[in-house]
């Protein structure tokens, strides 16, 4: 999943693309996810949907999606 690819289709400045990568890296790490996994485009268009409402800290955005698709049924999370 190339992370940058979807975020061409948005303007967003350096700062937010920072936290955005930041925060993928991190909730995909949390979930022990390659970047090749299709899960991996969840997390990434997830944590964009919440950066485009205003958040921009990557911890609370990287947490945020962590915990919703751990807390979501159905969902193949691993959980640590």
């Amino acid at each position: 999943m190339d992370l940058y690819r979807i975020l061409s289709s948005g303007a967003f400045d350096f700062e937010t693309v920072k936290a955005i990568a930041t925060a993928y890296e991190h909730a995909c790490a949390a979930l022990d996810l390659d970047p090749t996994d299709p899960l991996a485009e969840i997390i990434a268009r997830k944590i964009i949907e919440r950066a485009k409402r205003g958040e921009l800290d990557h911890n609370r955005l990287s947490d945020a999606v962590v915990e919703e698709l751990r807390s979501t049924p159905n969902q193949s999370t691993p959980r640590r």
